[in-house]
């Protein structure tokens, strides 16, 4: 089995097991969604949600945002970790938007990605979730998935394995597998404890459980 007939048959078993998976961060605005995935890193989705809706209290659009202080700003996101940098990009950014793009969030990676405390990961998501463009969001849960099914081999660097899935992963089904991925890395496929692979929907296809070769 390939590759690429591997992601075939895992991305239909997860469509199958996960059919309204979505990103798991709030937001009704595409500038909202660029503060959130900034606040997210090393922290969780729920506790960001949270946080984000007295930011949203106290500075409710992208021009309120560019012109708070970054102090205010820390303030409030603190309980996200890294309160002084997060504040600090958010800020920024929103900068930016407000004097380069009018206000509104670029629909262009390459642009996207010179936005101030943006990546690679956080572009990707802007790119399929908001605008609904080809992408492949790279975080720890498809890193540690896509190692374990053999889609990659013992690659860990986020950008390499991008570029890896791109050649497997048809461009309009990357955006949601990657939330699949997300999904089932949260109930089967486990970080911290075992994976529970005699639980897996994936059982014959995935190179870890029970595949021939």
């Amino acid at each position: 089995m390939t590759k690429k007939q591997r992601a075939i048959q895992i991305i239909e078993k997860l469509k199958k097991e996960y059919p309204d998976s979505d990103c798991t961060l709030a937001y009704d605005q595409a500038w909202k969604l660029l503060v959130s995935v900034r606040l997210a890193a090393q922290c969780t989705d729920a506790r960001v949600n949270v946080v984000v809706e007295k930011l949203y209290e106290k500075f409710p659009d992208v021009n309120a945002l560019a012109e708070a202080l970054v102090e205010e700003i820390e303030e409030i996101v603190r309980p996200c970790g890294l309160g002084h940098s997060k504040a600090r990009d958010i800020s920024a950014c929103m900068k930016v938007l407000r004097n380069t793009y009018g206000g509104n969030v670029p629909d262009q990676f390459d642009k996207l990605l010179a936005l101030p405390g943006v990546g690679r990961k956080s572009a990707n998501l802007i790119m399929g979730d908001v605008f609904g463009k080809p992408a492949i969001v790279t975080d720890t849960h498809c890193i540690r998935l896509t190692n374990r099914m053999g889609l990659v081999d013992g690659i860990r660097e986020p950008a390499k394995v991008e570029k890896e899935l791109w050649k497997i992963i048809p461009p309009e089904e990357g955006n949601d597998f990657c939330h699949r991925l997300v999904d089932h890395g949260r109930a089967v496929c486990t970080a911290r404890t075992k994976p529970h692979c005699e639980n897996c929907c994936l059982m014959g296809v995935c190179k870890r459980v029970g595949v021939s070769e």
